[in-house]
């Protein structure tokens, strides 16, 4: 482990909590993710907060495990492993001390995150602005902009739209009709065509949730949840790649890589250290 003395806390663990932690648990840290007791994550396949139900769960070679309390959390993390603990409350921070904290909840709030949380803290997308709520924004919106460090000033607002994929937005989620329990008829990787029965929504009857455009099932809601209507409960990508959803994906893949530079240029610009085109020249 390159950084020991550098705990980091990353608050989620759904999709792009995980391209997070994934890059820094590569690079060296000791991580420690909290999640709810029921992760309400639809792209399961790729989150490590599917840990939660499992106990273990590995996405691309990196296997996170289900721990119950703070003291297992940081054993584990010294250790090397990624431990997942269903503890969201804030007072986890207090207990672990994080030298880092990192808020990938996405809860698009302007509350979700203070400076004295941490050393350093890191906000994911809509809500964060550095310097007030955090030390370091990372703009999560897809375009020019996805994956910068914002030392200075706010991301960019919550558009409401989810990110286009062929042409297809809104078309290709697939929505709770009402308020009820959710149980899916479907896999992830199953190809579904326009009109197919991916699921149903238990309330005083069973009400179906049929999709919208052909192609693969890559996200679903963990079986049994209760749902508020109008709930994202799963996605159909029409790239149609059943391969694809058991990788993470571009966007977390850069919005880790920008965490991870996050953490690295304030680690040098807290110990002193300086590239050699900064420093002096040699004699």
């Amino acid at each position: 482990m390159l950084f020991p003395e550098v705990l980091v806390l990353v608050r989620g663990a759904g999709d792009l909590a995980t391209g997070v932690i994934y890059r820094l648990h590569l690079a060296g840290f000791p991580v420690v993710a909290t999640e709810t007791p029921q992760p309400m994550v639809v792209r399961r396949t790729v989150s490590f907060a599917q840990a939660v139900y499992d106990h273990e769960y590995a996405v691309e070679g990196v296997t996170a495990t289900r721990v119950d309390s703070v003291e297992e959390a940081r054993h584990m993390a010294a250790r090397g492993a990624l431990p997942i603990l269903p503890c969201p409350q804030d007072e986890v921070i207090a207990e672990l001390q994080p030298v880092v904290l990192v808020d990938a909840r996405m809860l698009k709030r302007t509350d979700a995150a203070a400076l004295t949380q941490a050393r350093l803290v890191i906000g994911l997308g809509p809500g964060f602005h550095a310097g007030v709520n955090c030390h370091a924004a990372i703009e999560t919106n897809r375009g020019h902009h996805l994956g910068r460090v914002l030392w200075k000033g706010a991301t960019q607002a919550d558009t409401g739209l989810p990110g286009s994929i062929l042409g297809h937005r809104e078309t290709r989620l697939l929505r709770a009709p009402v308020a009820g329990v959710f149980w899916p008829a479907v896999d992830f990787g199953d190809h579904v065509d326009e009109g197919d029965v991916v699921g149903v929504v238990e309330a005083e009857e069973e009400h179906e949730v049929r999709s919208r455009l052909a192609g693969v099932v890559r996200g679903l809601l963990y079986p049994g949840l209760q749902v508020e209507a109008g709930t994202k409960i799963g996605d159909v990508d029409p790239r149609d790649d059943p391969q694809a959803i058991y990788t993470i994906s571009d966007k977390s893949l850069a919005i880790g890589g920008a965490v991870l530079t996050a953490v690295l240029t304030w680690l040098k610009r807290t110990s002193g250290i300086q590239h050699r085109s900064d420093a002096e020249p040699s004699p």
